[in-house]
């Protein structure tokens, strides 16, 4: 059985999409072993402890940024975690945070990256006037959206389409590409080649 933890800092419907996922066995062998939030009042987190998962708030106001880290890293060092997965959390990780789990830190961002990286996407891509948009599951590096890619799905910008409409719909996608995702690290049979992941066949 492998273990996840979530970070999250918000409404967290993605870590949600991810817990029915475990639940309906659409991703096996797997449990979240713990739910953090660095903000007491995140929606996400009331939703964790309302289904009985062990859910803590490590507050990172006021906090330097590798303090906060450190709580955070000896919490989930603490569970045993073979897999941590971004869920709106919103926060970037020291470089010292990732050098801690490496290829072990999913992030998803409604995006193709590398197109929109950053905070409001689906409105850059909104105004940018693309035809196509979507979001990437990716690997956590140093820098911001960055590391290799490991599921896209797109999504169609409608004419009739505004920011919301367009965010909606991504999201659906979202929820789709996190538990491709996860599947595909915990099951293992990939590599990097430069950026690229790269699957390996069964045996």
């Amino acid at each position: 059985m492998k273990s996840l933890g979530i970070l999250l800092s918000g409404r967290g419907s993605n870590f949600v999409a991810i817990a029915d996922s475990i639940d309906a066995g659409r991703i096996k062998n797997a449990g979240i072993a713990v739910v953090i939030s660095n903000l007491a009042d995140a929606p996400g987190g009331a939703a964790a402890r309302q289904r009985g998962l062990n859910t803590l708030v490590i507050p990172s106001q006021g906090k330097a940024r590798e303090e906060h880290d450190h709580e955070v890293v000896a919490v989930l060092q603490q569970h045993k975690v073979d897999l941590i997965c971004l869920a709106g959390y919103m926060r970037l990780l020291s470089p010292w945070f990732v050098q801690q789990f490496p290829r072990q830190i999913l992030n998803i961002h409604p995006s193709l990256l590398p197109a929109f990286p950053g905070l409001e996407a689906q409105e850059q891509a909104f105004a940018y006037g693309v035809k196509v948009s979507g979001c990437t599951v990716h690997f956590v590096d140093d820098e911001l959206d960055h590391g290799p890619i490991v599921v896209q799905k797109a999504a169609p910008v409608l004419d009739d389409d505004d920011e919301h409409s367009l965010a909606a719909r991504i999201l659906e996608r979202e929820h789709a590409a996190y538990t491709e995702a996860i599947n595909i690290v915990l099951e293992g049979r990939f590599k990097i080649v430069g950026r690229r992941l790269v699957r390996e066949s069964p045996l």
